[in-house]
């Protein structure tokens, strides 16, 4: 084995449980999360979970949806704490063969700040790492999967490798994840890949962190809009 710093304690990573159900309801989706942010903890990365649906989320695609008409909005605070994460796992359940309305709900309101520019000009989200974890019944893992880590990237964040992992039942009716007889938590398939899924998360968020992030070239949006190319050749123009 290649040895590696085992310290990550300059990190900080969110957990958004997009669960349909209410604290303090058992969350499928939370057992998951364990997997993953107990091995964060064990390495320092500062863990926060937050299920999303216990908070009073406006639908819309503005940061703050009360300056749009709305009378009440929690999003605001819970995007404090994904600006303050280097790493940021989007976690939810399966309906219907698609990701929950809650996850839905999570990623516009994600989108609702990619416009905004960090430090070097770049789009907000650029030297964060994200990540995604689905559980549920039936069949649809890698379909919600692909459209998580597609909004994650679109909106600036950095994929690495294996950046996501599931669980499904059997097709039917039958137990979920953390219920009795289910095989879920002792399913070898779904721990490897979430193991490995943190530990590339980790990896890559401190490469970033540690090399100042992306580098501010060729992706500045001032550049652009000042007239500057970035070696971009119109070939009407050659």
């Amino acid at each position: 084995m290649t040895d590696i710093d085992p310290d990550f304690s300059d990190l900080r990573a969110l957990f958004i449980n997009c669960t349909l159900k209410r604290s303090p309801e058992i969350s499928h989706t939370e057992g998951l999360i364990r997997i993953s942010s107990a091995i964060m903890e064990r390495h320092g990365v500062g863990v926060e979970v937050v299920r999303a649906v216990d908070h009073d989320i406006a639908t819309g695609v503005w940061p703050d949806m009360r300056e749009h008409g709305w009378p009440s909005d929690d999003w605001p605070a819970i995007f404090e704490q994904v600006l303050a994460a280097d790493i940021l796992v989007l976690a939810g359940p399966i309906w219907l063969g698609d990701n929950s309305s809650v996850m839905k709900r999570v990623h516009e309101r994600l989108y609702g700040g990619s416009h905004l520019l960090n430090d070097a000009g770049q789009y907000l989200y650029y030297g964060r790492v994200g990540g995604c974890l689905i559980t549920g019944n039936e069949d649809g893992v890698k379909h919600c999967a692909q459209n998580v880590l597609y909004t994650l990237q679109h909106i600036g964040y950095t994929i690495p490798p294996q950046a996501d992992a599931g669980w499904i039942g059997e097709a039917g009716p039958g137990p979920s994840y953390l219920d009795p007889g289910s095989g879920g938590p002792a399913n070898d398939f779904t721990n490897r890949n979430a193991t490995f899924m943190t530990w590339n998360l980790m990896h890559l968020a401190r490469m970033l962190k540690h090399s100042g992030g992306v580098p501010a070239y060729g992706n500045i949006r001032a550049g652009w809009d000042a007239g500057c190319r970035y070696d971009f050749v119109n070939p009407e123009y050659r």
